[in-house]
């Protein structure tokens, strides 16, 4: 599933090639790709038509685009973009042939040397598209990263925690939360309702980053601890935008067409068994693990992730 770095490396490029555009038709090919709009293919294409695209707003994994009836005026709602498990936004030219998995074509007004078809593409059928209202926010902030900041998000989104990359974001009230939990760290930090868009792989780099032990309890947390692991996940997902995203698999492309290739930077997730690489240059001998965790895997270093006496598996 793309982490956050791969959204919002979508959300970048859909921001430079869409943003102020119009869209001119809508054909959906498969209706599949809209279950969640409950009205239907008909009026999911009966309302874009015509809209312009205002913005493109990401919070976590959330990417949504903010329609507007013209230039400049105020946003009421957004088409909300699921990606899934293999979903692809590309910005393509009419001439080029449709691709095997196309689902959803959106014609864009033209805008000279700039392709003018939005293309959601979808292999595995798990994402899809929904026009949602939007919301006040509420705490008055920007719903999400995005270029206008506006106070808003869709409905259907209001409900998910901001995430690292939020400018937003607040550690501390972060802490407060965590430090109410009974659960171990890795499950909070995948819990979406506490701190969005940090996923397994991501999880497990931050944690490695951080020397802590996925399964240490929250509410034994000190706050600089929770301070620290929340500035490995920071850090790791910019090094990770840097990188153009993490791409183990080929379905995963941007805008554009092509893959991320941050996980050749990885140092915890999927290494089992090779040197951790901190306890390698402090002169230590010690293999990253590969554990079991809920119907996944994590993965650790033994030496410097030490299992705490009241862990919570």
């Amino acid at each position: 599933m793309p982490e956050l770095p791969e959204v919002e490396v979508v959300r970048r490029g859909v921001e430079r090639w869409v943003v102020g555009r119009r869209i001119e038709s809508v054909q959906v090919l498969d209706p599949r790709s809209l279950r969640r709009h409950e009205a239907g293919p008909v009026h999911f294409a009966q309302e874009l038509v015509g809209a312009v695209v205002s913005d493109a707003v990401r919070r976590g994994k959330f990417l949504w685009l903010p329609l507007a009836a013209a230039p400049g005026a105020a946003p009421r709602d957004a088409l909300l973009v699921h990606l899934g498990m293999s979903g692809q936004l590309l910005v393509k030219d009419p001439e080029l042939p449709d691709e095997k998995h196309l689902k959803v074509r959106l014609e864009l007004s033209e805008r000279p040397g700039t392709p003018s078809e939005l293309r959601f593409v979808d292999q595995r059928i798990f994402g899809g598209m929904v026009l949602d209202l939007l919301v006040p926010t509420d705490d008055g902030a920007p719903g999400g990263l995005s270029a206008t900041g506006a106070p808003l998000v869709p409905a259907r989104a209001a409900h998910i925690a901001r995430d690292p990359l939020d400018p937003a974001f607040d550690a501390d009230r972060l802490h407060d939360r965590l430090r109410r939990r009974r659960t171990g760290l890795k499950r909070a930090l995948l819990d979406q309702s506490l701190v969005s868009g940090i996923g397994n792989i991501y999880a497990d780099e931050a944690l490695w980053q951080a020397g802590l032990h996925w399964a240490r309890p929250t509410d034994t947390l000190r706050r600089p601890e929770t301070h620290r692991v929340l500035e490995a996940a920071r850090a790791v997902m910019e090094r990770a935008l840097a990188a153009g995203g993490t791409s183990f698999d080929s379905l995963y492309v941007n805008v554009n067409g092509e893959s991320g290739y941050f996980s050749r930077s990885l140092t915890a997730y999927g290494q089992a068994g090779r040197p951790c690489p901190r306890c390698a240059a402090e002169g230590r001998a010690s293999l990253i693990v590969r554990e079991q965790f809920m119907n996944r895997s994590s993965y650790r270093c033994p030496a410097c992730q030490r299992t705490p006496r009241n862990a919570r598996f």
